[in-house]
């Protein structure tokens, strides 16, 4: 099946002729570019109150061969802790101290969650980046806006959609090396390949994709010794959007979607007091199905949006159980219904209203060898009314200040807010100054709620964030510079009790807060027209409770050379301190602490545009210096490796 869907994506890509938009490598963000995330609705930089990283299509574009992890973690403030490791490797997301349940990830403006996970959050390695055309990060509490989950960041990823042409087809295929600092094997492990088609004609728009990735040669689990070879886990990825759009009239459009993707992988057992669990018979799979439908309405003043999305993610393992010497089954599936109705009205040029009612319903069922959970018994559901003030001064100073309830059907109600005024200083160089006051909350999952670990006595964890920073341009808006420090109280933390000697175990909530502070520094800047420097530095400390695989300091740096408007050179360096982690140990049943190196990586590509506005070629090497390192202790890294792709756009 693989080497036919590998055969006609090839075949598409050599019989697909191609259109390729002229890219200036040189753009960086500015203060006039406009975002959404800080208030569900298209505004300047220069008049949000916070520092919103975006990640455009030339980005993507500049970064080809990287999967959306590898992208995400070089953005300032994020650390996405497995992207270096075998595909298969699950992800860890930390921002600001925070980590996956903190961290809400939107795609479209909706929120997708695998309600069936212990802490809610959604697998990115579902998505390839070969289908997404923007993402906008925001960082700090955000609930006020978008509910449970946004207590350190949010993640907006946009999916491509159709473009102005009447019909406009694209192929891609790359190919490349998979290996640990101690292979040299050279031969293709890593795939990926895909199709897409759009369209727009009149009142109709359509967009539909195909992408497969398949990957080989990595074990996840590290072996002992450089001369030892474990067996590989293999990978493999398959994605289908589709969207359709339609202007019922000059004030209504009703855009519909739906999607499909599925990730199968061996995997290995984890690291513990034992040594390395290389286990070949261990396979797992992920299977998700979306649809939505995103109808919306301008007026006079303002503008209506309703986000419905009905969202089913089913899981499934197959894992060897040495006690037994027999393969145990597991299956999980969760159902997640979301509906978001907001509302801006215009009172006048400077003042806006955010009205919403946000209605989320999530269940789940799972079947172990420790026993079931029926939909039933395991679901619950939320009711938020929301609202925020948006005001943009002509003198300068902007304020975005809001408040959110939460009704929950099984813990009451939770209220959240926030405060976030910025001024815009007219002076010769664009200076803006921001601070927030927000609050945030984490609903319990379904898991910790209601499974044989779980806790119906649970409620949410809160967060509170202060920051304040600014964000200029200077040297005639060349030279572009952040910094935004941040303060973060978390209370209530959920976390999981054992007692080794009862063998009692169950979710609680812990007393007492844990804290997390930072600085968030970026820098851009084009040094002349062909040369751009870009580079962020990201430091982080936070209490003991948290502190697991977060770098207290990290760098990103890269230099992009355009000799032409066909040739793009690009090298990249990353720095990531000491870090800690934990292993279990099966004798003593005790959590042991163990400290990872620092490491760095230097990274090179080199894009050609061959056939002007019709064929793309790239290269890249990772890894250069072939360091060998250690994301989580007991798994496989990346060692060199090199990757050669094609592009092509009808």
């Amino acid at each position: 099946m693989k080497k036919t869907v590998r055969a006609v994506a090839i075949l598409a890509l050599l019989n697909t002729c191609a259109y390729a938009q002229e890219q200036d490598s040189t753009k960086v963000n500015s203060l006039d570019e406009v975002v959404i995330s800080d208030t569900k609705f298209a505004q300047s930089k220069e008049k949000s109150g916070k520092v919103i990283e975006v990640i455009s299509a030339t980005d993507l574009e500049n970064k080809a061969g990287q999967n959306l992890a590898t992208v995400l973690s070089q953005v300032v403030g994020v650390e996405i802790n497995g992207n270096q490791s075998a595909n298969g490797k699950n992800l860890g997301y930390y921002i600001r101290g925070g980590k996956n349940r903190q961290i809400l990830i939107l795609i479209d403006g909706i929120p997708v969650t695998d309600a069936s996970g212990i802490s809610l959050e959604y697998d990115l390695r579902l998505l390839p980046v070969e289908q997404v055309e923007r993402i906008e990060v925001m960082k700090g509490a955000a609930s006020t806006l978008y509910g449970t989950g946004a207590a350190t960041g949010v993640i907006n990823i946009t999916l491509k959609k159709a473009t102005k042409k009447a019909l406009e087809g694209n192929a891609y295929i790359n190919i490349g090396s998979n290996n640990t600092a101690f292979d040299n094997k050279y031969n293709g492990q890593d795939f990926n390949q895909g199709i897409s088609v759009n369209g727009n004609a009149d009142k109709v728009n359509f967009f539909a994709g195909f992408n497969s990735t398949e990957t080989g040669n990595m074990s996840q689990i590290a072996a002992p010794s450089s001369g030892l070879n474990y067996e590989e886990d293999i990978f493999s990825r398959q994605n289908v959007l589709t969207k359709l759009g339609f202007k019922a009239t000059e004030k209504l459009t009703l855009d519909f979607f739906g999607n499909y993707d599925k990730i199968k992988n061996n995997y290995d057992g984890t690291f513990d007091n034992t040594g390395f669990n290389d286990i070949a018979v261990n396979t797992t799979s992920s299977e998700q199905f979306r649809v939505g439908f995103l109808p919306k309405y301008k007026y006079n003043k303002g503008e209506l949006n309703i986000n419905a999305a009905f969202n089913q993610i089913t899981r499934d393992y197959n894992e060897f159980n040495s006690f037994t010497t027999t393969t145990d089954y597991s299956l999980y599936e969760s159902r997640s219904a979301i509906v978001d109705a907001f509302n801006k009205y215009q009172f006048n040029e400077e003042f806006f209203l955010v009205t919403g009612i946000n209605y989320q319903f999530h269940d789940m069922l799972s079947e172990t060898p420790f026993g079931n959970l029926e939909r039933e018994n395991t679901k619950f559901s939320m009711v938020d009314p929301y609202v925020t003030l948006v005001y943009t001064s002509k003198f300068g100073l902007n304020i975005n200040a809001g408040s959110r309830l939460n009704v929950h059907s099984e813990y009451g109600n939770n209220w959240v807010y926030n405060f976030n005024p910025s001024y815009n200083f007219k002076t010769s160089f664009p200076l803006k100054v921001l601070a927030s006051y927000s609050t945030a909350f984490i609903t319990p999952s379904l898991y910790q709620l209601y499974s044989e670990y779980g806790n119906t006595s649970l409620t949410p964890e809160d967060n509170t964030t202060v920051e304040a920073g600014f964000e200029t341009e200077l040297l005639r808006k060349n030279l572009k510079l952040n910094v935004v420090g941040f303060y973060r109280d978390q209370n209530n933390s959920i976390d999981f009790y054992f007692d080794p000697n009862t063998f009692d175990a169950y979710y609680i909530n812990i007393d007492g807060k844990n804290k997390a502070k930072g600085i968030e520094t970026g820098l851009s800047y084009a040094i002349t027209n062909t040369l751009l420097l870009n580079a962020n530095y990201t430091f982080t400390q936070v209490d003991e409770a948290l502190n697991r695989l977060i770098p207290k300091h990290k760098v990103n740096s890269s230099i992009d050379f355009q000799p032409t408007n066909r040739t793009l050179f690009n090298v990249s360096y990353q720095y990531f301190d000491a870090r800690n982690d934990v292993f279990f140990d099966g004798n003593t049943f005790a959590t042991n602490k163990v400290k990872l190196g620092s490491y760095q990586l230097f990274n090179a590509m080199i894009k050609q545009e061959l056939i002007k506005n019709r064929l793309t070629l790239f290269g890249s090497v990772t890894n250069i210096l072939n360091e060998e390192f250690t994301e989580n202790i007991g798994y496989s890294t990346r060692g060199r490796n090199f990757k050669l792709g094609v592009n092509i756009v009808l």
